[in-house]
């Protein structure tokens, strides 16, 4: 693959407005878009996720939306890889290519990639589940302090998944779940050019509140009502589901649950950006400004 090809990546926090930029952005040099949204890739999820419409759709190919059921195992490292092959053939009939969206770790993945972790087999993810419900969540600290007690002291003890899937790794494989995490930057044979898209707090704020009111006109309630008998899927452990589903269980009002929401997106926003922040390759833009983003991609890609 030749060094003048050259990815573009836009990204920035949830309701910034990524949708119609990247739509112009994807016009203007005649290419598809490459989803890099950990939830817009489930078919069942589409008014909470904000995925994109199908006149969207329509418009310009998407790959990575709606191809997966919620069922399905995913994750990073299979994003990686099959973003990778799919480069192979877009590079072939375009110096550019688009890959947009707000999941950090999704984007990541395919800039830097990703430590080559194991998959954990069916039979292990059923018993570190078990175990968890059986014996509580101290009680596999504990044992992740004796197998891997390097990552024991830098995970978040109190994050469930993160000690369960560590656990996964040490009883799997035998190996500590510290010798997977090399953290090599992988060279990639394209150029990668990175934009970030945000506005004035108050503004992306006032954005995120009125998204939320939309997606609840839209059918957002009957849409999480669908998907309840599948809520203890990590894939539904999500801003927007995971507060109705409390309020199916009665425990908040759905004005609450609705309000939770609002706080639970804008706090997830400041989470992006924290993240995003990190990154010194990200050149930061209004999302209104697109003849500037357009002149900085072919500046940086010449």
């Amino acid at each position: 693959m030749s060094s003048a090809k050259t990815l573009i990546v836009i990204t920035g926090p949830t309701a910034v407005g990524k949708t119609q930029l990247c739509l112009d952005i994807a016009r203007h040099f005649d290419i598809p878009i490459i989803n890099a949204d950990s939830r817009q890739i489930y078919k069942e999820l589409s008014i909470g996720t904000a995925k994109p419409s199908a006149e969207e759709l329509q418009q310009v190919k998407h790959y990575f939306v709606g191809t997966l059921s919620l069922q399905d195992y995913y994750s990073a490292s299979l994003f990686e890889s099959q973003v990778i092959s799919l480069l192979d053939t877009l590079f072939q009939q375009s110096d550019y290519a688009l890959m947009a969206g707000g999941s950090m770790m999704y984007i990541d993945a395919v800039c830097d990639g990703i430590d080559d972790i194991p998959t954990i087999d069916d039979e292990t993810r059923a018993t570190m589940k078990r175990r968890l419900a059986e014996e509580g969540l101290q009680k596999l600290c504990e044992e992740l302090q004796r197998l891997d007690p390097e990552y024991y002291e830098i995970v978040d003890r109190q994050n469930p998944k993160r000690v369960v899937h560590a656990l996964e790794i040490c009883t799997m494989t035998g190996r500590t779940y510290t010798s997977f995490r090399k953290r090599n930057k992988k060279e990639r044979p394209f150029r990668i050019v990175k934009i970030g898209l945000n506005r004035e707090r108050e503004e992306l704020y006032h954005r995120i509140n009125a998204r939320v009111d939309a997606m609840m006109q839209q059918g957002l309630l009957k849409e999480a009502k669908n998907v309840y008998s599948l809520r203890d899927l990590n894939a539904l452990n999500t801003v927007g589901y995971k507060e109705l589903f409390e309020y199916f269980n009665g425990r908040w009002s759905l004005d609450e649950a609705v309000e939770r929401i609002k706080g639970n997106t804008r706090r997830y926003a400041r989470k992006q950006l924290t993240w995003y922040k990190k990154d010194p390759l990200i050149c930061w833009f209004h999302p209104d400004q697109k003849k500037e983003i357009i002149d900085y991609i072919i500046a940086e890609s010449s």
